[in-house]
């Protein structure tokens, strides 16, 4: 589960996932590790789990509930067990079914309105000019200009099949230039803490160029490059 450099901690919220609509664990004990940089995963007391763990021998356990079985979505180290966060139908933070992965308690976002002039350009075209954008700070990404979409020229952009998901803000659907890649998106609902940048359209900083009050910004280095 663990080396020196691996990062724990012991979490407070009660945790509960859901396979075929049967509860597999509930704990109030959750152990957050931050395999990946950018969010942890949750561990799981084995006393806490209900779901029957049956060895596969290749290291992984099989996680079975009455009438349905998650193949090898489970690993049990140290008496904590990890569960493939897809392979679960459902997961609950207390009573707030989280998405995508586990929330990481460091991990802030502030929309805040402001007057600052911003432009967009794709490809060396105009595509967006205002001056009411929603500025999204997140920890640890760029600030991202959520503009309204009276101030983006729409007929330039088209409606993208992409979907993506995210524990912070919810489900974004993407545009596209005609040349068929995807270079903003727009959240239609939001979770709560999101709410402010409802109906608005936000490129990607790294796909465009983007002048704030009139400086040309630096694109971001990220994995959304």
């Amino acid at each position: 589960m663990t080396t020196h450099q691996t990062r724990t901690e012991n979490g407070h919220k009660r945790v509960r996932c859901y396979l075929a609509g049967t509860l597999v664990a509930d704990t109030r004990h959750p152990v957050l590790v931050w395999e990946k940089p950018y969010y942890p995963t949750y561990y799981l007391p084995a006393q806490d789990v209900v779901a029957e763990l049956v060895p596969t021998g290749t290291g992984t356990h099989d996680v079975s509930v009455r009438g349905a079985t998650a193949p090898g979505a489970a690993r049990v180290e140290r008496g904590l067990v990890r569960f493939d966060w897809d392979a679960m139908d459902e997961w609950f933070e207390e009573d707030e079914p989280v998405y995508v992965h586990p929330r990481n308690p460091y991990t802030r976002i502030d929309v805040l309105a402001s007057s600052r002039h911003v432009t967009v350009d794709v490809d060396g075209v105009r595509v967006a000019e205002s001056r009411q954008p929603r500025i999204l700070f997140e920890t640890g990404l760029p600030p991202r200009y959520y503009l309204p979409l009276t101030d983006v020229r729409m007929d330039l952009l088209q409606p993208s099949g992409t979907r993506s998901h995210c524990p912070y803000k919810g489900t974004a659907a993407y545009w596209s230039t005609a040349g068929g890649e995807d270079v903003a998106w727009t959240y239609r609902t939001t979770l709560p803490e999101s709410q402010k940048v409802v109906g608005l359209i936000c490129f990607y900083d790294e796909k465009a160029d983007v002048h704030l009050d009139g400086v040309l910004q630096e694109r971001p280095r990220t994995h959304f490059a």
